[in-house]
């Protein structure tokens, strides 16, 4: 193979995926993909982008649900206020659940390979967040089959967010499965913490 430098040719840049094949990789659970996405710093605005989809689905699909008459409210608030508050839960889960799986990550299991920073894990785990835009046709009727859209869309994030924490932290995927686990079980508890506590006015 001819140097690039010895040839006097700069060597050309690395391939990068297109922001929807990085999506519908990362929704494939493609572990190269997340390698990607961790190796580019630029790739976190790509990040907050699908998680800002993913908030908009959530709203909108919890919206016309109880529109529908799928999902009853249970909160005297308006609807559209719920909505939001609804919306507001995979932003919440995605800088939470990233912070904590760093903290745990980079400490607690640690791997002999880990090596990383909290923007890389913030990156990765952003991507993770793609299967939760089918959170947008939980309306979709009967009732059951839109709870159902609901549950894969959950599950299929939450098994992709695995992933994009073992490619961050050069893991296996059982302290993957520990790290997450444990970071969801930490934010778990700080946001209960914060919903019991007095109000101090």
């Amino acid at each position: 193979m001819t140097d690039p430098i010895a040839s006097g040719h700069a060597a050309a840049p690395p391939t990068r995926t297109s922001f929807l094949m990085r999506m519908a990789r990362a929704a494939m659970l493609h572990a190269d993909t997340y390698e990607e996405i961790e190796a580019d710093p630029s790739s976190i605005v790509q990040a907050a982008m699908v998680v800002a989809l993913a908030c908009y689905a959530a709203a909108f699909g919890f919206y016309l649900r109880v529109e529908a008459g799928a999902s009853v409210l249970i909160d005297v608030r308006p609807l559209s206020f719920q909505a939001v508050i609804v919306g507001l839960e995979p932003l919440v889960i995605w800088i939470g659940a990233s912070a904590f799986s760093y903290m745990t990550g980079a400490s607690f299991f640690r791997g002999p390979e880990t090596e990383t920073d909290f923007l890389e894990v913030l990156r990765t785990t952003g991507f993770a967040f793609t299967p939760a835009l089918l959170a947008a046709f939980s309306f979709v009727p009967p009732g059951t089959l839109g709870l159902a859209i609901l549950a894969v869309a959950r599950v299929w994030s939450l098994i992709a967010t695995v992933v994009a924490v073992r490619q961050a932290l050069d893991f296996t995927t059982l302290r993957a499965v520990g790290t997450f686990g444990s970071a969801v079980l930490m934010l778990w508890l700080v946001l209960w913490g914060l919903s019991v506590a007095p109000s101090p006015i």
